[in-house]
C-alpha cells in the first residue's frame, strides 16, 4: 500500500505542475507532465489491487493523452478512439457492480437529456466529418458516466459527470464555440479529477476481504 500512495502521490504532483504549466503558458511542461498522469495513476491502482479492467481503462486514456498532443485531425480521432475503448472498459467493469441503484430510472433521463442537447446544440458547429464520430463518443461517455452514477458510489458518479465536462470542453473548442481563458487548463482540471474518482470510487466499491479463519476461530469462546 505504500507503493500505492507514493504513486499517487507522484499522480498528485503531475497534476499540479500540468497545470501549473498551462496557466503560464509553458507548454513543453505541459507535454511533459501530461504524459506521466495516466501511467502514474493506473501503477498506483495497480499496487492497490485494481482491477485489470481499470488499469486498461487508464491506459487508454493515457494513449489519448499522447495522440491529442498533436492537432492533426487522424491524431485527433485516434485519440478519439482510444478514450471509446478506455470507456468500454469502464462500462464493462462498473456492469460487473451489481444492479443499478433505485433512482437508475430517473438518472436515465437526466443523462439522456443532457446528452441530446448537447449534439443537438453542437452538430451544425463541427466539422462535418466529426459529427457522427463526436455523436457516437459522447453517447458512449455518457453510458460510461450514467454506469458509474448508478453501479458504484458518488465519487464514481461525480468523476463520470466530470469527465463529461471535461470532454464537453474539448467538443466547444472543436465546435469553435467561446472559450473560457487558458480552456486547456481546465480540460486538464476536470480530467484530471474524473479519472482519479473513478479509480477512488471503484475502489472504494470493492467487497470487503472475507475474515480470514484463524481470526474468526481466535474471537470464538
Amino acid at each position: 500500500m505504500r507503493a500505492s500512495r507514493e504513486l499517487l502521490a507522484a499522480f498528485a504532483l503531475a497534476v499540479v505542475l500540468d497545470l501549473a504549466c498551462l496557466a503560464v503558458g509553458f507548454r513543453t511542461g505541459h507535454v511533459v507532465a501530461k504524459v506521466l498522469l495516466m501511467p502514474l495513476l493506473a501503477a498506483s491502482a495497480a499496487r492497490a489491487g485494481a482491477p485489470r479492467l481499470l488499469v486498461a481503462a487508464l491506459l487508454c486514456g493515457w494513449g489519448g493523452d499522447v495522440l491529442l498532443l498533436s492537432d492533426a485531425d487522424p491524431a485527433f480521432m485516434a485519440g478519439m478512439a482510444s478514450f471509446a475503448a478506455g470507456h468500454v472498459c469502464y462500462l464493462v467493469l462498473f456492469r460487473r457492480q451489481g444492479p443499478p441503484h433505485a433512482r437508475a430510472r430517473l438518472l436515465a433521463l437526466a443523462y439522456a437529456a443532457a446528452l441530446v442537447t448537447l449534439v443537438a446544440l453542437l452538430w451544425p458547429d463541427l466539422p462535418t466529418g466529426l459529427r457522427v464520430p463526436v455523436a457516437g463518443y459522447s453517447t458512449l461517455l455518457t453510458a460510461m458516466a450514467y454506469t458509474a452514477a448508478t453501479r458504484l458510489g458518488p465519487l464514481a458518479g461525480i468523476g463520470g459527470a466530470l469527465f463529461m465536462l471535461s470532454d464537453t470542453l474539448i467538443a466547444t473548442g472543436v465546435a469553435d464555440w467561446p472559450q473560457l481563458p487558458r480552456p486547456d487548463l481546465w480540460i486538464m482540471l476536470t480530467y484530471a479529477a474524473a479519472q482519479f474518482l473513478l479509480v477512488r470510487g471503484t475502489l472504494d466499491a470493492r467487497p470487503a476481504p472475507a475474515t480470514a479463519y484463524r481470526e474468526v476461530r481466535s474471537t470464538t469462546p
